[in-house]
């Protein structure tokens, strides 16, 4: 079983705003002394674990990244519903409850299991509303965390049991972390614990920012909107201005297909989360300001390679920005990838065993990819 797999695809967006920078701009990044639009890592891993991909592939072996469990524990024993319950936003129920500071105690007894919990809060007597969101922000975690469905379910139980006693968890009853039932999201993206370092989580996968192949620029679009129920002033009613870029993204994906079996410990579970994982990268898009563009794409390549030998990107065939030269970007695009992969194999001595997929002459399939990472 060959140890790495490695991904290279090509994905086109039009006019988009993927995935902004703290101005609301479409992240960028310098490359060959050129501009490129770019989209991180954390962006797409975040879309993928959400995806239907992923839901479908893999349901109850995805975990949950948050820092309110605490928070969500204390609903679920003040309004009478279970910690599930509470999660869905069930806000009553018939289950009996406890007082608001035993709920509050052990809301923080278990989210400090899973971090450091945030200052405790002073109640104020003259602002009932903001004191109770400063209360419920009190209970989370300093850091989000991912935890994985066994630990859910090990929370929701010592919920019950709090509920039913009435004291506060103390001592082993807080051992709520498990290092041996790791999620697939986990397994694939990792989990770092800086207070309880034994169960951290190595990430199988690594996921580089995905940028343009080409130089791009950030362009603006200067938009009105209209009021509808104005009759007298023929001005917009609102005026603003939205940036946002277009281009071709190579993104590229690597994968230690033996740590990540390693870590879930079960070879159906690791080809189900391998095939999940590819079919996400290849269909799956960021949702930053779909509503607007409507900027959803497929990969027009993808490139998939396997081996034992050290694994490496072939960014470098980009590092002199695609100009078009022949008047179709993705051609040059796969021509210039291709030559860098045939060049590295010559120069190195590899010869990594590959699948592909290309839509522009329909070659290759995403089923084919699939099956050749997953066997």
């Amino acid at each position: 079983m060959s140890r790495y797999i490695q991904l290279h695809i090509l994905t086109s967006y039009p006019a988009a705003n993927l995935n902004r920078d703290d101005l609301g701009r479409p992240k960028t990044m310098t490359m060959g002394n050129t501009q490129r639009l770019r989209v991180s890592s954390q962006s797409l891993k975040r879309a993928w674990r959400t995806s239907d991909a992923f839901a479908e592939a893999l349901g109850g072996a995805l975990g949950t990244r948050t820092k309110e469990i605490g928070k969500y524990a204390y609903k679920a024993l003040t309004c009478g519903v279970t910690l599930h319950e509470a999660i869905d936003g069930v806000e009553t129920g018939g289950l009996s409850t406890l007082k608001e500071n035993k709920a509050v105690a052990i809301g923080r007894a278990i989210g400090s299991v899973f971090g450091k919990i945030k200052a405790k809060y002073e109640k104020k007597k003259d602002d009932v509303e903001s004191s109770m969101k400063a209360l419920l922000e009190s209970l989370e975690t300093e850091q989000i965390v991912h935890l994985s469905p066994a630990e859910i379910e090990g929370v929701a139980a010592l919920v019950e049991v709090c509920r039913a006693s009435g004291k506060v968890p103390e001592g082993e009853a807080l051992d709520l972390l498990r290092a041996d039932a790791a999620s697939a999201d986990m397994a694939l993206f990792g989990r770092m614990l800086a207070a309880s370092k034994r169960f951290n989580v190595e990430a199988a996968a690594q996921v580089a920012h995905a940028f343009t192949v080409h130089t791009a620029a950030v362009e603006e679009d200067f938009f009105t909107a209209v009021d509808d129920l104005n009759k007298e002033d023929a001005g917009a009613g609102h005026m603003g201005v939205a940036e946002f870029g277009a281009g071709l993204f190579y993104l590229y994906v690597c994968i230690d297909r033996e740590l990540l079996r390693e870590t879930l410990g079960d070879d159906n579970l690791t080809a189900r989360t391998l095939r999940a994982l590819v079919e996400a990268a290849c269909t799956v898009s960021p949702t930053g300001k779909q509503n607007s563009f409507a900027s959803r794409a497929y990969a027009s390549f993808c490139l998939a390679e396997k081996g034992d030998e050290q694994p490496r990107s072939l960014a470098a065939a980009f590092l002199k920005p695609l100009n078009s030269e022949k008047g179709d970007l993705l051609a040059d695009a796969v021509e210039r990838l291709l030559g860098r992969r045939d060049s590295l194999n010559s120069v190195y001595g590899q010869d990594l065993a590959s699948e592909c997929f290309n839509v522009a002459d329909g070659g290759g399939s995403l089923r084919a990819v699939c099956g050749f990472i997953a066997e």
